[in-house]
């Protein structure tokens, strides 16, 4: 009756206005804790030399010292539903190449000094980037909620790349 009456073009719309208010055919909700994925460091070789248990929905940090000021400076990642993704980074000042850009994140005082960008939510692409880790002086370590994992001494001076494996 309807396409007799209307036509096509408005069963069409029909269709799409139904399908829209529908929802996703899937939901992407995962309770935390209940997928594991791995946060893995690849040395430049290819070889694995560290793998750790990331949750889904939750995230690690990435620690070190400044390798001017010395100061501790932090970049903090989620695990959100299989995406790498940089949440918020803590900068003790302006220091060579530390600040802040405008769109990326919001500017917030640390308790104690510094600073935080909060919610600046930049998913990394591909899932993994890679890192030329310092000196034991500037300590790369990567800290989640069960370990750390200390890069500067094991691979001081090289290139690793830290990826997120969702086994996909």
């Amino acid at each position: 009756m309807l396409l007799q009456k209307f036509g096509r073009p408005a069963m069409a719309a029909l269709l799409l206005l139904i399908t829209a208010c529908a929802g996703p055919a899937y939901q992407d909700h995962v309770k935390p804790g209940t997928v594991i994925d791995h946060l893995e460091v690849i040395g430049e070789d290819g070889a694995l030399l560290a793998r750790t248990e990331i949750p889904r929905q939750t995230g690690w940090c990435l620690y070190w010292n400044h390798s001017v000021t010395g100061d501790g400076v932090i970049d903090c990642y989620v695990d959100d539903l299989g995406k790498m993704v940089l949440h918020r980074a803590y900068q003790p000042d302006f220091a060579a190449g530390l600040g802040h850009y405008p769109g990326r994140g919001i500017l917030t005082s640390a308790e104690g000094g510094g600073y935080w960008i909060e919610d600046i939510d930049e998913p990394v692409r591909g899932n993994a980037y890679v890192l030329r880790v310092g000196s034991l002086a500037v300590n790369h370590r990567i800290v989640t909620d069960r370990d750390e994992i200390n890069l500067s001494k094991m691979a001081e001076h090289t290139r690793v790349t830290i990826r997120l494996d969702t086994g996909e």
